[in-house]
């Protein structure tokens, strides 16, 4: 029975996989169902209840549904597209079975295990309803309604000592709800990175089995525990939370920059400095600059005539740049997190090391890193929300001194806005405001639903409790103008929701705006 049950489990993986690389491909499938007999029509007023009540499992979802949309052209394009996508999902099934048959040759008196016939017919499978999910993530998720009454011809062939045995799949039916995840969209063809593919319940799955000509299936009891096994099979690969995730595009290809950790630099001391100025001394000081980030330039104190300083001065995070006495980077590679490590650099005239005209000694610095990296479970979000506020949650939250202190990240993503409208002029733009510093997106002409996607970084000392963040959006004349700009609307956002949360999703109406909404995403990492 044990291997009964694997075998049931691999025609489930075969189902589960079929439906799956199918609705991967080309996201969402359309079929034909099939029958036995042309029906006859009748007007609904002529059927009585227990009619009515037969004939409701089969109405389309659209019909039943005002959330799913009707989606005939898809029907069509997949119709088209079968004979094609069957002989390449066929392929992936061959590719991804011959291991598991593989694990019993040799067992159990087992010779070989093959395909004979893999097919899945001429009828394509059915999309009886499509609806779209709309969410704050950089994603896009589909809910199709799939049936699929289909004809195929599953053939497998077992030698077992001198007896060839074949067992046929037929009469195959499925009835299944997958989630459909295109993530996350990027600005790359074909704007989305990965499918993820889930199921939102146990399919309904029904087919014969004829082994040696035979339908096994009329064994009394047997009937359901193939049911249940194929059931459990797809289950555990597919139900949602689990995903089958298919790549799209190359992980290098939508690759994003983002912080991963704090950077604990103290900078000691510096020895045998060029001299810079006319009377042969130099004012150092010292700038660092970690490659990739956009944050805010920190800098040592100006050692007045020295070229041998010492500093030891605490930073996070610094960058800058400036007429240099001599400079030098340092891979993160060479780290071991939380352990802090003494480097003792020779300076050069920028970090081509093999530039064979840098040989001119500029001197030593001496530094202490210790690289921390973020936490995992760091900017955990416990759930998105899906409507509109003006003023943050009344919820009881846990007390300050509960929330992690200490040094971090804070990340404000100034997604787009909608409904944003001036009285002279309509060139939305974005305007952060935090302790004291002003950070803009870029400007939208002629837009009323501007889309900026722009993220500005924050590294702060302590977590930005009780503060808050103002974000205005403006509008700017494109020509000269007495009166260029306008103010479209603002809205203030409470940081103690994402200190607490670690992340908020969220849109906000704005303020002095009839309908304006804007959409803001803020995290806090430490680390």
């Amino acid at each position: 029975m044990g291997f009964l049950s694997t075998l049931l489990g691999i025609f489930g993986f075969g189902i589960g996989t079929s439906i799956g690389l199918l609705i991967g491909f080309f996201l969402f499938i359309y079929s034909k169902p099939k029958t036995v007999k042309e029906p006859v029509p009748r007007p609904l007023y002529e059927l009585d209840n227990d009619q009515l009540l037969d004939i409701l499992p089969d109405i389309p979802l659209w019909v039943k549904c005002p959330d799913y949309e009707r989606v005939d052209w898809l029907n069509k394009f997949v119709a088209d597209m079968w004979p094609y996508l069957d002989k390449a999902i066929c392929a992936q099934i061959r590719s991804a079975t011959e291991p598991m048959f593989a694990e019993y040759v040799g067992k159990y008196q087992i010779e070989a295990i093959e395909f004979d016939n893999l097919s899945l017919g001429t009828i394509p499978p059915e999309i009886h309803g499509l609806k779209v999910c709309e969410t704050n993530e950089k994603e896009l998720v589909l809910e199709p309604a799939v049936r699929w009454a289909g004809n195929p011809n599953i053939v497998l062939t077992l030698k077992l000592l001198s007896f060839r045995i074949t067992i046929q799949l037929v009469d195959l039916q499925i009835f299944m709800a997958p989630r459909i995840t295109l993530k996350p969209l990027v600005p790359t063809f074909p704007c989305f990175a990965t499918v993820a593919v889930s199921l939102l319940w146990k399919p309904d799955v029904d087919f014969g089995m004829s082994i040696l000509g035979g339908d096994i299936m009329a064994i009394p009891g047997l009937y359901q525990f193939v049911q249940k096994t194929i059931k459990r099979q797809l289950a555990s690969l597919y139900i949602w939370p689990q995903a089958l995730e298919i790549p799209i595009l190359d992980s290098a290809t939508v690759a994003v920059k983002k912080p991963v950790g704090i950077l604990h630099v103290k900078v000691v001391r510096a020895q045998k400095l060029l001299k810079k100025d006319i009377l042969g001394t130099s004012d150092p000081y010292v700038k660092l600059n970690l490659s990739g980030e956009r944050l805010p330039s920190k800098k040592t104190t100006i050692k007045k005539r020295n070229l041998n300083p010492e500093w030891n001065e605490k930073f996070k995070l610094i960058v800058g740049n400036h007429d240099r006495l001599g400079m030098q980077f340092v891979p993160l590679k060479f780290l071991t997190p939380y352990e802090t490590k003494e480097f003792k650099l020779d300076l050069l005239k920028h970090t081509d090391s093999y530039d064979p005209q840098d040989k001119k000694q500029r001197g030593k610095i001496v530094v202490e890193l210790m690289y921390a990296p973020f936490r995992a479970d760091s900017g955990k979000l416990e759930g998105t929300q899906d409507g509109y506020s003006r003023k943050e949650s009344g919820f009881d939250r846990t007390s300050d001194s509960e929330v992690f202190g200490g040094a971090g990240l804070l990340s404000v993503l100034i997604q787009g806005a909608e409904d944003v409208e001036g009285e002279r002029h309509n060139n939305p733009f974005a305007v952060v405001f935090f302790r004291g510093e002003t950070k803009r997106t870029k400007m939208i002409k002629r837009a009323r639903d501007p889309l900026w996607n722009e993220e500005f970084h924050y590294m702060l000392e302590e977590p930005p409790l009780n503060e808050k963040i103002h974000i205005e959006v403006m509008s700017k004349r494109t020509g000269f103008s007495f009166r260029s700009k306008e103010h479209l609307g603002n809205v203030d956002i409470n940081l103690t929701d994402v200190v607490h949360n670690g992340r908020i999703n969220q849109k906000y109406h704005l303020i002095d705006s009839k309908n304006g909404v804007i959409h803001v995403a803020i995290k806090w990492v430490t680390a």
